[in-house]
């Protein structure tokens, strides 16, 4: 039986009058990779918000490994290993790569445990951040700006990690390499809960998918299964059956 890391039942989120979130139950398995897919508009990042307390849910409980986080600060749901690299990259302009890695670090560091572990990490997983080290992160380009983005997310030591629409931007090289990067941070025990643009990209490197359209969720299960699915085909696919 797989243990859950992430569970949201039955929650409902509002912007004024407008229901965002309608409902929405899900679960991402302790090692999965899970994607949300949907048309803009359809409630993908507002679930992120809502996991990582950036908004609040009206209705509805959300745990992380049994624990429940639903009215916890951010800086508490960090702390318990749950990260959110939001859309849009959100460099620190005026600080170096190295400065914006070792903010990272803030909920743990105050053990003075040193940081050269997890940045290690990080210039293996993406060796053009060390070159890069002391070069202010607005300067970058946008594929290295969202190599920064992730990188600073792996500093915090995550056990979750929430990444919403990172290949946005991204040329189609750079796109097919961010999605092995995903991979191989998966694959190295970090469970990953996926809003992406790139519907079939996502999918293919996806363990299980759930389908969102108008703040509910109308379709989930494995991700071969969805792309597979005419109606996903049409809707979020462009009708690709490769």
């Amino acid at each position: 039986m797989k243990t859950i890391s992430l569970k949201l039942e039955n929650i409902h989120v509002y912007y004024g009058n407008l229901h965002a979130l309608k409902n929405v139950s899900l679960e991402v398995g302790q090692g999965e990779i899970v994607t949300l897919i949907g048309a803009n508009g359809s409630g993908k990042s507002t679930i992120l918000r809502v996991i990582s307390g950036l908004i609040r849910a009206a209705e509805g409980t959300i745990r992380c490994f049994g624990e429940e986080i639903t009215h916890l600060p951010t800086e508490d749901i960090v702390a318990r290993g749950v990260v959110h690299v939001p859309e849009g990259r959100r460099i620190f302009p005026g600080l170096t790569v190295l400065a914006n890695l070792e903010v990272a670090t803030a909920p743990w560091r105050r053990r003075r445990e040193n940081i050269e572990k997890e940045l290690q990490r990080v210039f293996t997983i993406f060796p053009v951040l060390r070159e890069r080290a002391g070069q202010l992160g607005w300067s970058l380009s946008g594929g290295e700006q969202q190599m920064l983005a992730i990188g600073r997310s792996l500093m915090s030591r995550p056990k979750i990690l929430l990444l919403d629409e990172p290949s946005l931007g991204l040329a189609p090289k750079l796109v097919f390499c961010l999605f092995e990067t995903i991979q191989s941070i998966n694959r190295k025990g970090t469970t990953v809960l996926l809003v992406e643009q790139n519907a079939y990209g996502a999918l293919q490197i996806a363990h299980r998918g759930y389908v969102l359209a108008g703040g509910s969720i109308v379709l989930s299960g494995l991700s071969q299964e969805l792309i597979r699915n005419q109606k996903v085909k049409e809707a979020y696919l462009g009708g690709c059956t490769s």
